[in-house]
């Protein structure tokens, strides 16, 4: 069970850098290109990242129905072609919002040429979700049917591209440089991944006709997943306006370490992922547990080993985010806080996955809204009375919270797997014995 897990999710991992890396390289791009033009990419990601986030979600809500027919190229086909009906729309509603920006903006009180700055970029970058949504999904099924390996070759090429893209269009176009760039490298993802899709299956992926009643079925799996990521980052996008209100400095550490934690639980989100087949094949109660058992320890190594590597590190880590040795000071203070935040953020998302695994999504939806929920209610209170240091107490404790639902939730939801087939068994087995 280990070693199947370290296997599917070590290229689940790599591609998760690789991505993070283009997103380093295009922002420090567009911030020696300039100021201006970096603060308007700043506020087209605010709606970006939680929308391209939302697709995600809905397509990873596959990986269960497909997970049971690995050997079965025939029956996968058509549940691509249904998820990529359903994250189109998706798609669209996060393309619209997109394209909402530069008004929201302005609503909001973003300074007119930060609006400007933002040109024709809202456009391209809606078309990208449009194309990600459309022809997407081919990662998820690679994951299900322990294809992982193209998943990394998708996310190497369209990377390679953004980077590429960037640095050649960025100086004479600006943000539209990086629109055309993130379009392309999103076409490429789409691409390079239904090319490896295609030689798992043995056949060309195709688009069939809309079925609306197994739209409907993975609509109930897929749309929970995707609101789940919408209550997160709505909950972090209010702890980060509490932030705010600290002061600069202890604001200037939060951001440093809220980037900190998007890295120290790579592992587990892989973990995670590459978890979803293996608990939905299981057939018994026993084998879906020990697949998340296994994913749980492996994703609280991993998370260990990149905390141990900051807290031996962490001064020069941090020096690479900011100069401002008081900025520093105040982030080395709380960096065990968020070192056992981002501990407890590992359990409950490998908890989470295994949820997805047992298509019962909705009810990790349910522990999201109550735990996030709580999280965002107090979070403007708690930073007035207690700074800084408090929000990352109450992040701690709303993780820790979330972790014991999902994983509550998990035991329950996993008492049932095999129940209908040994109920079956039963009565077989006593028609057996009564014509005996």
């Amino acid at each position: 069970m280990f070693s199947g897990l370290v296997r599917a999710s070590v290229p689940l991992f790599l591609s998760m850098v690789t991505n993070l890396l283009g997103a380093v390289v295009v922002t420090a791009v567009l911030g020696r290109h300039a100021t201006v033009t970096l603060a308007a990419f700043a506020v087209m990601t605010a709606v970006l990242t939680p929308a391209s986030t939302a697709v995600a979600g809905a397509l990873r809500g596959l990986a269960p129905f497909v997970a049971p027919h690995r050997d079965d190229p025939d029956a996968v086909l058509p549940v691509l072609r249904d998820a990529r009906w359903l994250s189109l729309f998706v798609g669209m509603a996060g393309a619209l919002a997109v394209l909402g920006v530069p008004a929201l903006a302005g609503a909001a009180g973003v300074p007119a040429e930060v609006v400007a700055e933002l040109g024709v970029l809202p456009w391209l970058l809606a078309l990208y979700l449009v194309i990600y949504a459309a022809g997407g999904g081919a990662t998820a099924v690679l994951v299900a049917i322990g294809r992982s390996r193209g998943v990394l070759w998708a996310s190497l090429a369209s990377t390679a591209v953004m980077i590429a893209l960037a640095v050649a269009l960025v100086p004479p176009l600006g943000l539209t440089g990086v629109g055309v760039a993130w379009t392309l490298s999103g076409l490429t993802l789409v691409g390079v991944g239904d090319l490896a899709l295609r030689r798992a299956l043995g056949r060309p992926v195709g688009r069939g006709r809309p079925r609306p009643r197994e739209i409907a079925r993975l609509a109930a799996v897929s749309l929970p997943l995707a609101a789940t990521v919408l209550i997160k980052f709505g909950a972090l996008g209010v702890i980060t306006f509490a932030a705010g209100i600290t002061g600069a400095r202890d604001a200037a550490a939060h951001a440093v370490l809220a980037t900190l934690t998007g890295f120290v639980v790579l592992a587990a989100m892989a973990v995670g992922q590459a978890s979803v087949p293996e608990v939905s094949r299981a057939a018994t109660v026993a084998s879906a547990r020990r697949a998340n058992r296994a994913a749980a320890l492996l994703a609280v190594g991993g998370t260990t080993l990149a905390a141990l590597t900051l807290l031996v590190l962490g001064g020069p880590v941090l020096g690479l985010f900011t100069g401002d040795p008081a900025v520093r000071g105040v982030a080395l203070g709380l960096l065990p806080l968020m070192l056992l935040s981002s501990m407890a953020d590992s359990v409950q998302a490998v908890q989470g996955f295994g949820l997805t695994g047992l298509k019962r999504t909705g009810a990790s939806l349910a522990y999201f809204a109550a735990g996030y929920g709580l999280l965002a209610l107090a979070a403007v209170p708690v930073a007035a009375t207690w700074g800084v240091t408090g929000l990352w107490v109450a992040m701690l404790v709303g993780n820790l919270l979330l972790a014991v639902l999902q994983a509550t939730g998990f035991h329950r939801h996993s008492a049932r797997v095999g129940g209908a087939g040994r109920a079956d068994a039963g009565r077989l087995g006593g028609r057996c014995r009564t014509n005996g």
